[in-house]
C-alpha cells in the first residue's frame, strides 16, 4: 500500500482498518517485509484517525 493510496480525509471506520491490519499479519505469518512494515505503519496511523474521529463524534 503506498501512501497515495490513503486519500486525506479517508472514511474507513477503525474496525474495517483494524481488519485489514489483522489480515496484513496472518498474510505475513507474523514476521513483516520492509515493505509490509511499511503498509503496517499507513495502516495504524489511519487506524489511530479513525479512532480520534469516533472520539470526537462521541463528545
Amino acid at each position: 500500500m503506498s501512501p497515495d493510496s490513503l486519500t486525506p480525509g479517508s472514511v474507513r471506520s477503525a474496525s474495517e482498518v483494524n481488519e485489514q491490519i489483522r489480515a496484513l499479519w496472518m498474510r505475513a505469518g507474523g514476521t513483516l517485509s520492509s515493505q509490509e512494515r511499511a503498509e503496517y505503519e499507513l495502516l495504524v496511523v489511519e487506524w489511530a484517525a479513525a479512532i480520534r474521529g469516533d472520539v470526537i463524534k462521541a463528545a
